[in-house]
């Protein structure tokens, strides 16, 4: 009986050890083909102890039966279905199609898993250990779930493509030799890519990426004390949302869900920088309860990310940046308590529309944070918040944020008009409160109506005897555009001259800090 025959007729090869026969029988009858021991600490395929020939298959049978296999029993559909199996060898499906479904539970792995370029209909490895596992430009019909497994030198999934869901829930990963713990860069996920409780060891790297739903790394880990990013993924975009929130512990059933309030939870945590950068988001960023451990040089880059809504409701990092340079979202949530200090947050360009405030954010907190943005003047940030203030009905918090503008560009100009400017702030608030000139002009007009109801009566020109009227010839000399003719009819005389003098320009200083602040107000409207 040559080898393809025996293969097509279903018979056994004669070289197969017993492990290696029960699992080809398994095979053809669809059945899981269990060799675990019934104890934990035994099964455990992560654990030291040793599994030996009874529980060992080699890497060349499984690639044997996954790409060329026998037939399946009569009324059976024929698949691979292994638990508690030492796999010995390479597994090397590179280039190969894979018609038999294939699900690998609490296996152990002695070499690399190489994965490229082949072809799945769905293919799952649960709480597996693989040393390494390479699937560069993979292909699945369906899933391709990798739940609870333990990656020892990373996980290379670059520019696969994923028919509908790619889970790492509660996977292990640690660092390849270039420092990457999953190279995902250019993968396309049909569905969800759920990577809840996920521990990372090194750079998460999901450059160009694309998620058909969402992106759910709640309750994930991700460290790299080896490099600069541990989230590495500019240009991702995700149809849905990308969550950066808590996971719920001790409930599978709950994967993809926000926790119930009282469940027992894990947060997202990142120590290392995070590239969000050019990301497009079709729901929503969401950073809720997310913790951030960065050093001075790292930061949470969002640079020109797109999405209909930002949650920024992280704690706030201790060292590093929050950067939005750029950044477009129609509606901001956000916490007082989640933005970084002055000198670490940096928002030139960033555009929102609605402003939705988590707790109590104050006015006088929230001008804090757009000064935090700025080091240097920049009126751009004080424009947008005024304007969303404005489009909200908020009118008077919207003149408090443009005056603080005013406020803030005083202290970058020359003495002169840095003097000028603090004038028509003691006078009008640079325009916005109008309602100071007014009662400037009556102080100043009382004080002189009763300085001059006690002058003697100043002369009057030659052959005209009109009546003197202190509190008229005041208000003269107030108003700089109106004549009221009393000045021209008085001639006053030494020290009445200077204060006269100083009336008419005091009046030309309120009347032009009220000018130039209409003309703001005709501008904005």
């Amino acid at each position: 009986m040559t080898e393809g025959a025996g293969i097509r007729a279903g018979d056994l090869p004669d070289d197969l050890t017993a492990a290696e026969a029960g699992m080809w029988q398994a095979f053809r009858n669809g059945s899981v083909y269990d060799l675990s021991d019934g104890d934990p600490v035994v099964d455990d395929p992560h654990g030291g102890h040793p599994w030996g020939p009874e529980r060992s298959v080699r890497a060349r049978i499984v690639c044997w039966l996954l790409l060329d296999g026998p037939p399946a029993l009569a009324g059976r559909v024929s698949a691979l279905k292994l638990r508690g199996v030492r796999i010995t060898g390479v597994l090397d499906l590179a280039g190969g199609t894979v018609g038999p479904y294939l699900e690998l539970r609490g296996c152990r792995f002695d070499r690399d898993v190489l994965l490229p370029e082949a072809r799945f209909t769905t293919a799952r490895l649960v709480n597996c250990s693989v040393p390494r596992l390479e699937a560069a430009r993979v292909h699945t019909e369906g899933d391709l779930h990798l739940p609870r497994c333990r990656f020892h030198n990373g996980v290379r999934l670059t520019d696969a493509h994923i028919g509908t869901d790619l889970m790492l829930n509660e996977a292990i990963v640690y660092r390849d030799r270039s420092g990457r713990s999953i190279a995902a860069d250019g993968l396309t996920v049909g569905q969800d890519l759920q990577a809840e409780l996920l521990e990372s060891h090194g750079e998460l790297s999901l450059r160009s990426a694309t998620v058909g739903v969402s992106l759910s790394l709640r309750g994930a880990r991700l460290a790299n004390p080896y490099g600069r990013l541990a989230l590495n993924a500019p240009q991702l975009t995700v149809e849905r949302t990308l969550y950066l929130t808590p996971a719920g512990l001790g409930n599978r059933s709950l994967s993809g869900t926000t926790p119930a309030r009282g469940t027992r939870i894990q947060r997202f945590e990142c120590e290392g920088g995070v590239r969000l950068d050019d990301g497009r988001f079709g729901d929503a960023v969401d950073l809720q309860r997310a913790r951030f451990a960065f050093t001075d040089e790292q930061e949470l880059s969002l640079r020109r990310v797109q999405a209909p809504e930002l949650r920024f409701l992280g704690e706030r990092p201790q060292r590093g940046k929050v950067v939005l340079s750029g950044a477009r979202v129609v509606t901001l949530i956000d916490r007082a308590s989640a933005w970084p200090g002055p000198g670490n947050l940096h928002m030139g360009g960033f555009s929102y529309e609605n402003l939705v405030p988590q707790g109590p954010f104050p006015l006088v907190e929230r001008l804090a944070w757009v000064a935090a943005a700025t080091a240097e003047y920049n009126p751009e940030p004080y424009e947008r918040l005024a304007a969303v203030l404005r489009a909200g009905g908020e009118d008077e918090d919207a003149r408090e944020v443009l005056l603080a503008k005013q406020r803030r560009r005083r202290e970058s100009l020359p003495l002169a008009a840095k003097l000028w400017g603090y004038a028509q702030d003691g006078a009008v608030a640079y325009g916005y409160r109008p309602g100071r000139a007014a009662v400037w002009m009556a102080v100043l007009w009382a004080a002189g109506s009763l300085a001059f109801a006690h002058a003697s009566r100043p002369p009057a020109p030659k052959g005209e005897d009109p009546a003197w009227n202190p509190a008229l010839y005041a208000l003269d000399l107030l108003l700089p555009v109106i004549d009221l003719g009393q000045v021209g009819l008085w001639q006053p005389h030494g020290g009445w001259q200077w204060l006269s003098a100083a009336l008419i320009l005091l009046g030309w200083v309120l009347a032009t800090t009220v000018a130039a602040g209409a003309t703001r107000l005709l501008r904005r409207n």
